[in-house]
């Protein structure tokens, strides 16, 4: 019997029934009884747009029952090798594709493994100081291991996105991920289930080096034949660089290596924060109760032809600091498993385009990356050059005047009252402040002192592209080099990155494969 498609809808408080899902399955199938090894979720979301809120599932559905998905096998490896730059996402999926493609991955990471790396994470906040190369963006599991775990991806590769989420599961995640509509893992959780993933990489033959940093490129002919590190010279013939959207000194090192890159439009502005019951209490029209999760939120709003819009919403969360080096001031959020903080904070910025960096070089590749630095240096200085990060009261700021007092924030190396038109570039203050009194009128309360702004929010994405030939994903000058991930402009989040990995070593696969 052909599977079919079965569409139910329940209350909050039956969600987690299995009992109830399977009664109403029997009932739309008009069957006398129903096994669990009949059914399997596809997709289960939250409809909140009028009372009751109910949440929707889609469920398929076989009399015959469904087998167990094959294992995937991994060959042992051969003699041939790729080296993996960084172990973010992109490259601890492309290390797992290499892997069933018979190639060994030598993954290099500048940072620490993740046990290592929260100690400098406590510095941050205890001592002030940031260590370049571990902190919340470089390290085991990049910027996403502390970044809450979101796993939503517009992409349509359905089979492997699955096998995604399915790897994350079969590493310690929640079996849920694979059919809730927007899953995700939490910052508490998402270390572990890095290391389990590193473990299962080592296990199979591939090799993880931490603290080893990529210093050069070796060239000959235009084709790659090694990666020089801070740890030696590792002969390859192929190098997925899968760095992230922060390594700036990897941009410069291909710019003083005349390998082609150029500037990319990206998002700069603010994280704004507020109690977390405010913003339920504005989803759902009423108190949230147990059975419903942390409300969140998607605004975009297009002020005076430029894109406004929310980023990275964190229900629960906390703003954390993700800076790369002590002479900046970086916000970013996450939330963890649970999503149980009082404060809800959401990134809040302003696209940022080719004529806001032209005084940086119209021709430089790298002024995008210079007008970020600019702000980033602005709100260190702004914030009393410790890592105080500039604030301001909503309310205020929609007035244009500085809040006499700010209340508590959920970050941690503490706020200072600023006036943030000082800190933000003109047009990205004045953008901000429409939109924010926009969306005021659509969620009860998110105009209002209740809210607090933190700058700055300016690693929305890489402010780099490294191109790479449509069909072959190599570096279109240099033959064996695999630009990847967030930090070539290639993706924007956990899974975008993982399944950028994916292909990219799928390709080196095919490639070794042809010879």
């Amino acid at each position: 019997m052909t599977p079919q498609i079965v569409e139910i809808r329940v209350l909050p408080e039956q969600a987690s029934k299995s009992e109830v899902l399977e009664k109403q399955l029997c009932k739309k199938l008009r069957w006398e009884s129903i096994q669990k090894s009949q059914y399997r979720i596809l997709k289960k979301s939250l409809d909140a747009r009028k009372n009751p809120i109910i949440f929707r599932f889609r469920i398929e559905v076989s009399a015959n029952g469904f087998e167990e998905e094959n294992v995937t096998k991994f060959p042992t490896p051969g003699d041939q090798s790729a080296v993996i730059v960084g172990f973010g996402p992109a490259g601890m999926f492309a290390a797992l594709e290499l892997l069933k493609n018979g190639v060994k991955p030598i993954v290099i990471e500048r940072g620490k493994e993740v046990s290592k790396r929260r100690r400098d994470l406590v510095s941050i906040f205890r001592d002030r100081e940031v260590n370049p190369d571990s902190n919340y963006c470089f390290g085991e599991g990049g910027a996403g291991t502390f970044s809450d775990g979101k796993l939503y991806t517009r992409s349509k590769k359905r089979g492997d996105i699955q096998d995604v989420l399915q790897t994350f599961v079969d590493h310690g995640a929640k079996p849920e991920i694979v059919y809730e509509a927007h899953p995700h893992i939490g910052t508490n959780k998402l270390p572990g289930i890095v290391q389990n993933i590193r473990e299962s990489i080592i296990k199979l033959g591939g090799e993880v080096r931490f603290d080893t940093k990529l210093t050069d490129i070796i060239l000959e002919n235009g084709k790659i034949c090694g990666a020089e590190t801070s740890n030696g010279l590792i002969p390859t013939n192929h190098i997925i660089l899968a760095t992230g959207h922060s390594a700036r000194d990897i941009f410069e090192l291909l710019h003083n290596r005349d390998i082609a890159i150029e500037a990319k439009p990206f998002a700069l502005g603010v994280r704004i924060e507020h109690p977390q019951d405010m913003i339920d209490r504005a989803q759902y029209k009423c108190e949230r109760g147990e059975f419903l999760p942390p409300a969140a939120y998607s605004l975009v709003k297009q002020v005076k032809g430029r894109g406004v819009f929310s980023f990275c919403m964190c229900p629960g969360g906390i703003i954390a600091p993700a800076m790369t080096d002590s002479n900046e001031v970086v916000v970013n959020g996450w939330s963890p498993s649970k999503r149980n903080g009082e404060f809800a904070n959401s990134g809040f910025v302003v696209e940022i385009g080719p004529n806001d960096w032209k005084r940086f070089g119209e021709n430089n590749p790298l002024a995008a990356m210079k007008f970020q630095e600019k702000v980033e240096g602005k709100a260190f200085r702004m914030g009393g050059e410790d890592l105080t990060a500039p604030a301001q009261r909503v309310g205020d700021f929609l007035k244009g005047k500085p809040s006499p007092v700010i209340q508590e924030t959920s970050y941690l190396p503490g706020v200072k009252s600023v006036d943030l038109n000082e800190v933000l570039p003109g047009f990205v203050h004045q953008r901000i402040r429409g939109a924010i009194a926009a969306f005021g009128k659509r969620l009860k309360g998110y105009d209002s002192n209740a809210g607090v702004l933190v700058g700055v929010e300016s690693r929305t994405s890489s402010p780099v592209r490294i191109p790479r030939d449509r069909e072959s994903l190599e570096h279109p000058d240099v033959h064996g080099l695999y630009p990847c991930g967030e930090g070539a402009g290639y993706a924007g989040g956990i899974m975008s990155a993982a399944l950028d990995g994916i292909a990219c070593a799928r390709k080196i696969g095919e490639s070794i494969s042809a010879k």
